[in-house]
């Protein structure tokens, strides 16, 4: 009897049995994916931007021999960000307009009777709204608040041509936060002008309890944003805002108008076509 090749047919028996009865491990042992994006727990996540304003990526770890991390990018995100006041930004400011009316005042009576930390307390997000009626007046003098919310809130309207200029800048995707320092009124602002369906009511000083020109809060929505500070554009009418800004990094603008603003986007790279701005 040939023996060698009895023990050739055994082995490759035993081989054909070991590849029947081999059960490969499962495909969540070899891979793990997960999509993460930057997210600081003191603002509320961006409601209003679309899905293509985050960038996200997929990491998949494989555990065959050796451990490796492959990046790919999901989504693009289009830069660069836009972060606007709002207050005589985008909209009318009824204090300086409005307020000292309403109490019967001029502004500089109101600024020389008017509680020298309240208001700024306010818009921190240190008092409400029922302890700044206690505090505004240094004499402590009741007021009607909810009469004074009712004017103020009869005094918002967009700045002219700013709803057309942020109007053209979403149809184009671009990626645009509110930075604002105001208090939780913010909301009075939302329900008459809708201002979320051009940007995300992310940094308001009412949230984060910092006020521009504060390093820290312009600090703060960029480790949010996970972007580099030149990135960003950042555009307010107070000078030193702005300059506050550029401290720390950002592009800043000085608002002087809707036109002015958007040759200085266009001088920037965010181009907008006068077609553009005149749909409606």
């Amino acid at each position: 009897m040939d023996y060698s090749c009895l023990i050739q047919l055994q082995v490759l028996i035993q081989f054909q049995t070991l590849t029947i009865n081999y059960k490969p491990p499962k495909m969540a042992l070899l891979f793990k994916s997960t999509i993460s994006f930057p997210l600081n727990s003191c603002l509320d996540p961006p409601k209003s931007n679309p899905r293509n304003s985050l960038t996200m990526k997929t990491s998949v770890t494989t555990s065959i021999d050796s451990f490796s991390t492959i990046s790919v990018p999901l989504e693009k995100r289009k830069l660069p960000i836009l972060l606007f006041d709002i207050m005589d930004t985008i909209v009318r400011d009824p204090f300086y307009h409005d307020v000292p009316a309403f109490f019967g005042m001029s502004m500089k009576e109101l600024l020389e009777c008017e509680h020298p930390t309240a208001w700024n307390e306010f818009e921190k997000g240190l008092i409400d709204e029922d302890e700044l009626a206690r505090k505004f007046f240094i004499d402590g003098r009741d007021f009607d608040l909810e009469g004074l919310k009712t004017c103020i809130k009869r005094g918002y309207s967009y700045l002219d041509g700013i709803e057309e200029l942020l109007r053209a800048l979403k149809q184009n995707n671009y990626e645009i936060h509110a930075f604002t320092n105001y208090p939780t009124w913010y909301q009075m602002i939302e329900d008459k002008l809708n201002l979320s369906n051009y940007l995300s009511w992310t940094f308001c000083s009412c949230k984060t309890g910092k006020q521009k020109p504060d390093p820290d809060f312009y600090r703060e929505a960029l480790r949010y944003l996970d972007v580099e500070p030149g990135s960003c554009i950042f555009i307010d009418d107070r000078m030193k805002n702005v300059e506050g800004a550029v401290n720390v990094g950002l592009v800043g603008l000085q608002f002087k108008g809707a036109d002015v603003l958007r040759q200085d986007l266009s001088r920037l790279g965010v181009s907008i076509s006068a077609h553009e701005l005149s749909h409606k």
